[in-house]
Parts: C-alpha cells; sequence; structure tokens
C-alpha cells in the first residue's frame, strides 16, 4: 500500500495528518518485518542450496566412479561418464543461481532495510521529540498569567522558536516519508525482477544442455529395451542351466577339468592341489594349480603374484607316488629340485598327469629354435634342410600362415557370417571368422570349435595342411545344405551379435542345417569311398573324379592295407591321389608344376614295396555290414583320406571314436593310419580322436604307424601322448616292432621317448645334453613329416611272423 502526505497538510498538525502518520508508521514497521523475514529465508535457502550442491557434487562423483568401475562396458562408462557431466554443469548453474540470488535478495534488500528504514526511523525520532517539545510550549503559553509579563513573553518566544523548529521536522519527515514509500517499490521489484531473471537464466541453460543430452538419451532408451529382452532370455538360460546342472548326478563330485592346449588366455589347464612344502615340517596347503606359457605355476589367491614350480616344462618330468602315506599323489621333477602334488581323487591325479604330460610335448612342440640348434643341419637323420640347404621353417606365424590358408576358395571372408579379410579360424572344422564370430565359436566350447590366430598364433605344418585340405567352402556345403530350404536367414557383418550367436549355434550344435542322407545315399557313399581306400591302396592307376558309384555285390572284399606304401616316408596323397601339398593358389590343393606331377605318375605306376614283402598280415578289407552309419563313412573316409567326407559324417552324428566291430574293432585313427595321411591324423585328433584306443589284437594307431612305417605319424601319435610302452596280444611294443622292421627313424623317436620317460622316473636332475636332443629330433622329423616326406623314405619290411 502507497500512502503519500501532503505537505501543507503537515503544517496544519491537523488530527487527520496525526492519523495519516500513524497509519504510515504502522506500515513501514510491518515493511521492516516482512523485508527482515524475507531476508532470512533468503540466507537459508541459499545454505540449503549450498548444502543440496555439496550432496550433488557427491552424487555426481560417485556416477563417475561407477563409469571407471565399468570400463570393461563401453556403454555404460560413455554414458554414465556423459551424464555426470551434465549434472555437474546443473551443479554449476545451481551455484550461479545461489550466488544471484544472495546479490539480488539479501543484499539489496538488507542495503535497502539499513540505510532507507533507518532514516525514517532517525526522522520520526526527532519528529515524536519536537512534537513533545511543542505540547509543552502550546501548555506552558496557555498557562502563563496576565499579570506577569515577562513570564508571557517568555512562554511567547519559546513557542515560536518550537513551531518554527517543528515546521521544519515535519516537513522533513513527511519528506522522508514519501521518498520511502516511492523508492521501497523501485527496490523491491528490482531486486525480484533480478532474482526471477537469475531463475529465466538457469531453466534456459538447463534446457539447452539437456536438448543437446537428448539423442544420447533417446538412442540409450532403445538400446535399453534391447537389453532387457537380452536379460530376460540370459535370465531364462541360466534357470534352464541351473535346472539342468541341478538334475545331473553328483555321485561323483570330481571338478571336472579339461586339458586345453588351445586356451585362449594361455592356461592349458588348472585347479587346486595340495602342495607339500619343502621345510622341515613337510606340511601339506591348498593351492591353486596352473600351466601356462609351458610353466607350472601356483598361487594362493587371485591377486598373488604366481609362484613358479617349473621354469621350464621341457625340463622336467612327472610321476606318480605311491611310497607315501597320503593318496593320489605325484612328483613333478626338474634338474633343480621336486614337487609332491596330491589331487582330491586319482580320476583328478591322472589329468593332472596327463596334462603335464602333454604340456612337455606341446613345450616341445612350440619352442623355436635358435642359432645353435640350426647347426645341426648337417645331420641326414635329423636335419632339416630344404634343397636350397637353408634352415625350413619350423612353424608357420602371421602373414605366411595367413596367405596359405586365405588361398583357399571362399576363405577370404567370414564362414557365418560373410565379413571381409577374417583373421581367426577353426583348427578342428577347417574354417576361417571374423573376430566376432571367433568369439562365439570360442563359447561353444572346444569340443564344437578350437579357435586359434591366423596371425598371432603359431601353426604347425599339419594343422596348416589340414586348413588347406577342407576351408569355407566345403565346410558350408555340409553345414549349410539345407539352410535356403528352410528358409533360415544367414548373418551379415554387422548384424547385432545374438542374431549371429543363434545362429551359430543353430548351424554347428543343433546342426539344424545339415542335409541327413537317406540309407541308401549312406550305402553308396559307404561303398564308393571303400572302392576309393582300394584304389589308393593298389595305386596302380589315378583316382576318377569322385562319385557315387553304382551298389556293389556284397560280397566285394579288396584288400588295401597290405599294400599300402607309407605315405610319409614316401609321397603323401590326398583323397584325389594327389600329393597333399600346402595351397599356394585359390584353385588347387594338389601338385602346383608339370615335375611334381611327373613324379606322382612315375609314384602311382611303381610297384608297392611294402606289397611285395607283404608288411602286414591284416588286411583292410570290405564286406557287407550289419548296419551303414556315419560312424562307417567315417570309418572308410579316414582310410580312403577324404577329409570333406570325414568332416561331413561327423557332421551327421559320426562318433570320432566309432569302433568297427566287423572289422577287428578298429577305429577312424587306425583306418587314418592306414591310408597313410599325416593331415587325416591329424584332423581326427583335433576332433578328439583317442590316440591310445586299441583294436582286437590290442594294438593302438602307434603299433600300426609303426607296422606300416608311417614315421610322421609315429612322431605325430609320440608328441600327442601315445603310450609307446602298450604291448599287443604277441607282447609286442611298437619298440620291438620297429627294431624287427630295422627303421632306424621309428626306432629313434620310440628309444628317444622311452629313454625321455625314465629320465621323467628318475629321481636325479635331468641330463640336459638328452633332453635338448629330445626336442630337437622330434622338431625335425615333425617338420619332415610334413614338408619334406621323400626324406623319410627309408622304409624296411616288417615281417610280424617273426616271433
Amino acid at each position: 500500500m502507497r500512502i503519500m502526505l501532503d505537505f501543507e497538510e503537515c503544517l496544519k498538525d491537523s488530527p487527520r495528518f496525526r492519523a495519516t502518520i500513524e497509519e504510515v508508521e504502522g506500515d513501514v514497521c510491518e515493511l521492516e518485518t516482512k523485508l527482515d523475514k524475507l531476508v532470512k529465508l533468503c540466507i537459508g535457502m541459499i545454505d540449503a542450496g549450498k548444502a543440496y550442491n555439496a550432496a550433488n557434487k557427491q552424487f555426481v562423483n560417485g556416477i563417475r566412479e561407477l563409469a571407471q568401475q565399468s570400463t570393461k562396458d563401453e556403454v555404460i562408462e560413455s554414458s554414465l561418464t556423459k551424464f555426470a557431466e551434465s549434472l555437474q554443469e546443473m551443479i554449476n548453474y545451481h551455484t550461479i543461481l545461489f550466488d544471484q540470488a544472495q546479490r539480488s535478495i539479501k543484499s539489496q534488500l538488507q542495503t535497502f532495510m539499513k540505510e532507507d528504514l533507518r532514516k525514517f526511523k532517525d526522522a520520526k525520532k526527532q519528529f515524536d521529540k519536537v512534537s513533545e517539545e511543542k505540547e509543552a510550549a502550546l501548555t506552558k503559553n496557555a498557562q502563563a498569567p496576565r499579570n506577569k509579563q515577562h513570564e508571557v513573553e517568555e512562554a511567547t518566544s519559546i513557542l515560536t522558536a518550537t513551531r518554527k523548529c517543528f515546521r521544519h521536522i515535519v516537513l522533513d519527515y513527511v519528506l522522508q516519508i514519501n521518498v520511502l514509500q516511492s523508492k521501497r517499490r523501485s527496490e523491491i521489484l528490482k531486486s525480484m525482477l533480478s532474482f526471477m531473471y537469475a531463475h529465466l537464466t538457469f531453466f534456459h541453460q538447463g534446457y539447452d544442455l539437456f536438448s543437446e543430452l537428448q539423442p544420447l538419451m533417446k538412442q540409450l532408451g532403445g538400446q535399453l529395451d534391447q537389453l532387457v529382452v537380452d536379460a530376460a532370455k540370459e535370465k531364462r538360460d541360466m534357470e534352464l542351466k541351473h535346472s539342468t546342472i541341478q538334475q545331473k548326478d553328483f555321485s561323483n563330485d570330481d571338478t571336472k577339468l579339461e586339458y586345453n592346449v588351445d586356451a585362449e588366455n594361455g592356461i592349458a589347464m588348472e585347479g587346486y592341489l595340495f602342495k607339500r612344502a619343502s621345510n622341515a615340517f613337510k606340511t601339506w596347503n591348498r593351492r591353486w594349480f596352473s600351466i601356462q606359457n609351458n610353466q607350472l605355476v601356483y598361487q594362493k589367491k587371485f591377486k598373488d603374484v604366481p609362484t613358479v614350480v617349473v621354469e621350464d616344462l621341457r625340463l622336467c618330468t612327472v610321476k606318480h607316488c605311491e611310497d607315501i602315506e597320503r593318496r593320489f599323489c605325484f612328483e613333478v621333477v626338474s634338474p633343480t629340485k621336486s614337487c609332491m602334488m596330491q589331487a582330491d581323487s586319482e580320476k583328478l591325479r591322472q589329468a593332472w598327469v596327463k596334462a603335464v604330460q602333454n604340456s612337455i610335448a606341446t613345450a616341445f612342440r612350440e619352442k623355436g629354435d635358435d642359432g645353435e640348434k640350426l647347426d645341426r643341419k648337417s645331420s641326414t637323420s635329423t636335419g632339416s634342410l630344404d634343397s636350397s640347404g637353408e634352415p625350413r621353417e619350423k612353424s608357420l606365424k602371421g602373414d605366411s600362415a595367413l596367405q596359405k590358408v586365405m588361398a583357399i576358395a571362399g576363405n577370404t571372408a567370414c564362414c557365418d557370417c560373410g565379413q571381409p579379410d577374417p583373421r581367426w579360424a577353426s583348427i578342428n572344422l577347417g574354417i576361417t571368422l571374423c573376430i566376432q564370430c571367433s568369439g562365439i565359436h570360442r563359447s561353444l566350447g572346444v569340443h564344437f570349435s578350437k579357435v586359434r590366430s591366423l596371425t598371432l598364433d603359431t601353426w604347425e605344418p599339419e594343422l596348416l595342411k589340414l586348413m588347406c585340405e577342407l576351408g569355407n567352402g566345403v565346410i558350408n556345403q555340409i553345414y549349410e545344405a539345407r539352410r535356403e530350404e528352410l528358409g533360415a536367414r544367414k548373418p551379415h557383418p554387422g548384424d547385432p551379435r545374438h542374431e549371429v550367436e543363434a545362429y551359430i549355434k543353430a548351424k554347428y550344435v543343433e546342426r539344424r542345417f545339415v542335409r541327413r542322407p537317406s540309407d541308401d545315399e549312406l550305402k553308396l557313399k559307404v561303398v564308393s569311398l571303400s572302392k576309393q581306400e582300394k584304389r589308393l591302396s593298389n595305386n596302380s592307376e589315378p583316382l576318377p573324379p569322385r562319385a557315387p558309384p553304382p551298389t556293389p555285390t556284397p560280397k566285394q572284399r579288396p584288400a588295401s592295407g597290405a599294400s599300402v606304401k607309407s605315405e610319409d616316408s614316401g609321397i603323401q596323397r590326398s583323397a584325389d591321389g594327389s600329393r597333399e601339398m600346402l595351397a599356394n593358389n585359390a584353385s588347387t590343393n594338389s601338385l602346383n608344376d608339370t615335375e611334381a606331377a611327373v613324379e606322382a605318375e612315375a609314384e602311382a605306376e611303381a610297384p608297392s614295396c611294402c606289397a611285395e614283402a607283404e608288411v602286414c598280415k591284416e588286411q583292410v578289407v570290405f564286406s557287407e555290414p550289419k548296419e551303414y552309419s556315419p560312424g562307417l563313412q567315417l570309418y572308410w573316409a579316414s582310410c580312403a583320406r577324404s577329409l570333406p567326407d570325414m568332416a561331413q559324417a561327423l557332421a551327421h552324428g559320426a562318433e570320432v571314436n566309432w569302433i568297427n566291430a566287423d572289422d577287428d574293432k578298429r577305429t577312424p585313427l587306425i583306418m587314418a593310419v592306414h591310408g597313410g595321411s599325416l593331415v587325416t591324423c591329424e584332423f581326427l585328433l583335433q576332433n578328439g580322436a583317442g590316440v591310445n584306443q586299441q583294436d582286437v589284437h590290442g594294438r593302438g594307431p602307434l603299433h600300426h604307424a609303426t607296422i606300416l612305417g608311417h614315421t610322421g605319424q609315429v612322431c605325430l601319435f609320440l608328441k600327442r601322448g601315445a603310450n609307446q610302452n602298450a604291448a599287443d596280444i604277441d607282447d609286442k611294443t611298437p619298440l620291438s616292432i620297429a627294431v624287427e622292421a630295422a627303421n632306424a627313424d621309428i626306432v629313434t623317436l620310440l628309444r628317444l621317448a622311452k629313454m625321455n620317460d625314465e629320465m621323467r622316473e628318475a629321481e636325479g636332475p635331468y641330463s640336459q645334453s638328452g633332453d635338448e636332443t629330445y626336442q630337437d629330433i622330434f622338431q625335425d622329423f615333425s617338420q619332415m613329416a610334413s614338408n619334406d616326406p621323400d626324406k623319410l623314405n627309408r622304409f624296411q619290411p616288417y615281417d610280424s611272423s617273426k616271433q
């Protein structure tokens, strides 16, 4: 309310003026009370705002810490970081708003109260004082008697002076009131308008900030819907796995251990073992052991630095310990120390012992040669020189392996999604993969797919040959035969991972797109493969292109295995009769020049020295089986050296260790030995074939390879953990067979392996030179068997009739 006083009225000092004065004074007093309250509330708001900002800053810091903790999830990290930055900007805007409130409300209104209202109060005091003095002068003047002239004059003089002073004071007071009434409007409005503009700026800046953030929020909203769907799917999958695991039989509560030399993290095997301390008390402590980087290490806690038990597995041996009180113990012995360990069961002990033995063999194969080892190139029996006299590479890595694999038709794009320039491969399937599909294959497990890098990993020659024998085109013809018929869409580069993963599982795990053969088709395939095996074993003419032949008579029994020449000691032939060569172009896996073709033709026309000597009394023959099955197809395809037909049989559900009860309980791996192909054996081993599985005569693949003089296969089986001490029903070991056949190369390999086992069992330290010789010779034999088999053509026939 605005009240303006009239100057003329104030000089009259009328009751109206006095009433107006009282009204103005009451209004100003109330104004002061309201302003004081508003200032105090503003101070409280500012303090609360500062506390809010402080709490908000802590909250934003918590978001930043959560983002830093989520560095492995790029979506969460980037989103939370962006949100934290935006919220920090809002805190800054709040700080500016509170500063403006302090300036516009608190400071301005306090100044108005301290200056203008104080002037009003001072003027009021003077007005009240002079009013009282005026009233007193008027009273004294009225009371002066007439007969006392000097009192009358004195009273009149005081009254005149007092009235004059009153007029000045009342005019100043009225002026101060009118100025205050006018200024209060501007000061209050100015203060509040400034405060409201501060809010306008605050919300405008916030709107601009979140307008820039809105596209990201919409994008995340779309992704969130997919994440909810994926989370629900993962929950269902986990519940299904949980239910499946609960239904399993846990009566044998052994931990499942699996040796995986191709593990991505480099850990071939890991698990808990008890370790006997080397102190005087011989205490036993449970530790987490692992085999990694050709070392045996253990640790107590995950963050602890692993303690190395064995620096180099090539310098150690492992043996069972039956002479101590504790059960399930074994010992790892190195040249400088030994370590006693205890498993939780006999099954786990056997698994660890086998894993250490396989790791030792792997270390021998994978360790690169130094210059001193290459000085041994003058040896005719163990050298690894090519025709130019230069040392041959023990293994291939990087661009060399990549170029050879990429030369196969169809391998220049990912087998499953078509991504160009794949840099990964599945070695048991023989296909190339992009990085996303390789990760999905890895998640399937090594029993479905074993993934290896084409550029980062080292490639053994036999593995590289395996890749060149198959390829994306061959495998897709098998695993995608019914895809178009079923209307299934093949993924494309850039498709969501869950779609690609679902397709890959349907393709390789469920084998949904594989075309199952009819009984007649399967019969024709088996008979055709048996005929191919007969033509290859007779070695009298080149094979025609593979085609389903007419159905043979049930009594057809061509002899084959007895006259097969060792493909590892002479010319190695593929399923179509050509040599097994590393592919150097995209159009062929066979010979690349006329000279090699002439050699193959001459070899085909030459009589088999093995046949003349009757190497093996047993014959690989075909007879009408009781039932045609994918296992039987794998059986004959292994002998016929046809990797595509072997891959097809496995896709149809063939068991890799299938036993032919009608043929001395032989397995596909034994038939691959009789087929003479190193790559065929490698393919079966990569797909889980048992290297020590025996036939009815007690002979495993190592026996048959020794009898047939297949030096490369002997070397391969020994590297894969074959038992060279196993004896057949005639009590013949592979070594005794090789000695009777006077096969120097195989005798050398078997004796070295036997000597290495004896050294492992010895209590004392290793003989350093013997261990190095063992490693070098096996590497050289493996290299020659894969790339230079002619050097191993020193076969001497073995007469099994010698007893």
